[in-house]
């Protein structure tokens, strides 16, 4: 094992430069609380490194909210306008955001924090440019033409953002955004939903559920791209694709299982939740199915009810507490019948 000590001495001797020994200190360390203390075959996943994370977010949470007191007392909008209230408020947030980042992102490499800041950039972004941007009169009238753009500038932020930084987290925040900025299209040019289900099933009029699954298709493969290159699950790249799937599984079975459960055929919903699962165990990514079953459940429980939705839903719980206990049993196998196409070296290895 690669010591400290040893990195050190490389750099005195001229192996490695300055940079070099810095990214792979930092690998070394992400590697460390990626995959320390885990079963070999399970799902690195880490929200926060320790309670002082957890001290610094309420911290942050705790200036935020005193930004805003602050800048609602000193700038009276009827006076110098929403427009100039925005740049008052947002520009010089962004900019303590971004400099708080540098220090607890960049520098301290602190995983709550960064979350916590990739939230707090992205909400005062997104306010920041529709408050410049959006015309207020033409809201007021139900006229949300004008929202799109500043939206999309939003998303292009908070791409930014993760350009620098690297949090993954944000790029769930970017893939969430390009979902919110096609709906606003498409309702402005094909009017909004008349009901919760036009977002559901592809046998509505409208276009929401087929860009629902246009993009989920879209943000699987981005996924799947960070995936396969990072096999092991040792980098951010994996982390990135994590969060990618918490977004693109929802996505993905919106359309399609809840059309199957509008037309009450749970036999074919059963076997859809079974493509999907063996879909999961062959990526190994426990977060895909997890988030596609956990939103069926919350959608179908919610919009569509009945006798025979409580037992799908018992059987899907089910099949999930089995699925936990043999998931490295069942992958193993899986993979064994995989035909030779199937790109296994780009996969995590089975156990």
């Amino acid at each position: 094992m690669i010591e400290t000590d040893d990195i050190r001495a490389s750099v005195a001797a001229g192996i490695l430069t300055d940079k070099q020994a810095a990214s792979l200190t930092a690998l070394a360390h992400s590697r460390r609380g990626a995959r320390e203390g885990l079963h070999p075959g399970d799902e690195p996943f880490e929200l926060f490194k320790g309670f002082n994370e957890v001290f610094i977010i309420v911290g942050l949470i705790i200036l935020s909210i005193g930004w805003v007191g602050l800048i609602t007392a000193v700038f009276d909008t009827q006076i110098i306008g929403f427009r100039d209230a925005a740049l008052w408020y947002g520009l010089p947030a962004a900019a303590v955001l971004w400099l708080l980042s540098e220090y607890f992102i960049w520098r301290r490499r602190m995983v709550g924090p960064a979350i916590a800041l990739s939230i707090l950039f992205g909400i005062n972004a997104g306010v920041t440019l529709v408050a410049y941007f959006a015309e207020p009169f033409m809201i007021g009238q139900q006229d949300y033409s004008s929202l799109p753009f500043p939206l999309a500038l939003t998303t292009i932020a908070v791409g930014v953002f993760w350009f620098r930084f690297r949090v993954p987290f944000a790029m769930a925040m970017i893939a969430i955004s390009l979902f919110i900025v096609a709906m606003m299209v498409a309702a402005i040019n094909q009017g909004s939903p008349q009901s919760p289900a036009d977002l559901f099933l592809l046998s509505a009029g409208g276009p929401f559920a087929w860009i629902t699954l246009g993009l989920g298709i879209a943000i699987f493969i981005a996924a799947m791209a960070f995936d396969m290159s990072d096999p092991h699950r040792v980098t951010r790249r994996s982390a990135n694709g994590f969060w990618l799937h918490v977004v693109a599984a929802p996505a993905l079975v919106n359309t399609i299982a809840l059309s199957l459960i509008n037309d009450d055929n749970m036999t074919a919903l059963l076997a859809f939740l079974a493509v999907i699962a063996v879909i999961a165990m062959i990526i190994d990514r426990r977060s895909f199915l997890i988030t596609a079953i956990g939103y069926v459940v919350a959608v179908a429980g919610t919009v569509f009810g009945g006798d025979g939705i409580a037992t799908t839903i018992l059987a899907l719980g089910i099949i999930l507490l089995i699925l936990g206990a043999f998931w490295e049993k069942f992958r193993a196998r899986l993979l064994r019948l995989m035909p030779a196409i199937v790109p296994l070296h780009r996969l995590p290895p089975a156990e």
